[in-house]
């Protein structure tokens, strides 16, 4: 979910800073905690807080995670553009993911079956969608799960009975998100939090980087206007605003 701020953050950046290479990697926020507490990388990038097994971990190899949340995202919840239905409420999403609720005639859609699409374990949004919506309850085993919210897009977006959920930078007119509990998804219900699917997103550091170092100004670059501008452009929403 954090890929697209950190690519673009990435070539802002090297565009002012020629003499630096910024190099980034996709591949879900747990892999992003493994980077850090392997120092593997500058920067772990999550879309959910590091869990009390993976600071442990960083503690026993002598990493000290600090937490820089960068912009807040919203959790839409997709279909087809063709499905009639416009909102759900937490309980039916949740009731739709254990298969208590199967065919989308039973909450107001056409005699058709659902298809589920999950992203994978290892991904932030799936911890906040599994928390949030789920209440950590077990998915239904014909759940499909794909490894990014691109590829949750285009499942979507290419089958009329499914249902998914992204990040809101990857909402476009593919697909169309639903109304929670009678709350669309929008940088102004995130902010305020109504929206009910909402969470921070992060770049965790090896403890606080040296105020003037080229870490420093990469990872506090959600703070100007610049990188406001471009957290905004992707289509997540800047935690600060001038």
């Amino acid at each position: 979910t954090v890929g697209p701020i950190a690519k673009a953050f990435a070539e802002y950046y090297m565009s002012k800073n020629p003499n630096v290479n910024v190099t980034v990697s996709e591949s879900g926020s747990g892999n992003g905690a493994k980077g850090l507490i392997n120092s593997t990388c500058d920067i772990g990038n999550m879309s959910r807080f590091m869990k009390e097994g993976e600071f442990k971990a960083a503690a026993e190899a002598g990493v000290m995670p600090v937490a820089h949340v960068i912009a807040l995202d919203g959790l839409p919840i997709i279909v087809h553009p063709s499905n009639p239905v416009n909102g759900l409420t937490v309980e039916q999403i949740r009731d739709i993911y254990m298969s208590k609720i199967t065919n989308w005639r039973d909450v107001g859609g056409p005699d058709k079956k659902i298809i589920l699409i999950s992203r994978d374990t290892n991904s932030g949004t799936y911890e906040t969608f599994h928390g949030l919506i789920m209440h950590k309850e077990k998915i239904a085993g014909e759940c499909e799960y794909v490894g990014s919210n691109g590829a949750a897009r285009q499942r979507v977006q290419s089958t009329p009975g499914a249902i998914g959920y992204a990040g809101i930078g990857f909402l476009d007119d593919t697909i169309k998100a639903l109304k929670v509990n009678g709350i669309a998804p929008s940088a102004e219900t995130v902010k305020t939090g109504a929206y009910p699917v909402a969470r921070p997103l992060f770049m965790f550091t090896n403890g606080y980087p040296k105020m003037g170092t080229e870490l420093y100004k990469f990872v506090t670059l959600y703070l100007t206007e610049d990188g406001q501008d471009l957290i905004d452009e992707i289509g997540f929403i800047p935690v600060t605003s001038y």
